[in-house]
């Protein structure tokens, strides 16, 4: 959770006690047990209201498929894969040596 391991989580509750007392720390809880619920339910509500704009082609639209990082991930996933499966990639063309005074072939628009 959050890269807090057992440890560092006692501590945080020995100075939360520590803090605000063993009186207000139940309420404190609940509250921000109130706020997280909150938090989700506005995520889940802005994730279902884009849904719904989009159309039906976004139906499984998943709030993580617009990370950029995850969005790199795929199209590099889907590279990868339309490579294995393109017989020609994995082929060498034969090569011919170049006759005496001949020139070497030029692209003008791959400069």
């Amino acid at each position: 959770m959050f890269g807090i391991g057992f440890g560092e989580l006692v501590v945080i509750a020995f100075l939360a006690v520590l803090v605000f007392g063993p009186d207000k720390l139940p309420d404190l809880a609940k509250q921000a047990g109130q706020f997280v619920r909150k938090l989700r339910n506005f995520a889940n509500n802005a994730r279902d209201e884009l849904r719904s704009e989009l159309g039906p082609d976004f139906a499984d639209l998943e709030l993580k498929d617009l990370d950029p990082r995850e969005i790199v991930r795929r199209h590099i996933a889907e590279a990868m894969a339309d490579e294995d499966d393109d017989p020609v990639v994995g082929e060498k063309r034969p090569r011919r040596t170049l006759e005496d005074g001949e020139r070497p072939p030029y692209d003008l628009e791959a400069t």
